[in-house]
C-alpha cells in the first residue's frame, strides 16, 4: 500500500472546516501543528514589533488513490483560490510504521464493498 502526505497551511479559524472536508473526502484523520508564517506581503508591525501571522499546518497521511479528492476538498474548503488563504501540497511517503490498524480497516472496507 502506498501513502502520500498532504500538508496544508491554513488560518487557525478554518482548520476544522478544512479537516472536516478532508475527512468527508476520505481521510481517516489529521494532525494539526500550530505554526507562524510570512508571505509575500510585509509583516505588520505594532510599535516596532513584527506581528507574524499564526497558521496551522494540517497533515493528512493518506492512501495514494485518495490524494486528488482530498486535495480538491481541502482547497475548496480553505478557499485557496483567494490570495492569502492558504496552500496545500503533496509529498511522497517512502516508509511508515504505526498504520497497521488503519490498513486493516481499509482492507475490511474494501472486502465489504465487494461482498
Amino acid at each position: 500500500m502506498r501513502f502520500k502526505l498532504i500538508l496544508a497551511s491554513v488560518k487557525p479559524d478554518i482548520s476544522d472546516v478544512v479537516i472536516n472536508a478532508g475527512k468527508k473526502a476520505g481521510a481517516t484523520g489529521a494532525t494539526i501543528i500550530p505554526a507562524r508564517g510570512t508571505g509575500i506581503r510585509e509583516a505588520k508591525t505594532f510599535f516596532g514589533l513584527s506581528l507574524e501571522a499564526q497558521t496551522d499546518i494540517i497533515m493528512f497521511l493518506i492512501e495514494e488513490h485518495l490524494v486528488q479528492p482530498i486535495l480538491d476538498a481541502v482547497g475548496t474548503a480553505g478557499r485557496f483560490d483567494k490570495p492569502g488563504t492558504g496552500i496545500a501540497f503533496v509529498l511522497p511517503v517512502d516508509q511508515a510504521i504505526g498504520l497497521e490498524s488503519q490498513i486493516e480497516t481499509f482492507k475490511k472496507e474494501v472486502r465489504d464493498q465487494y461482498l
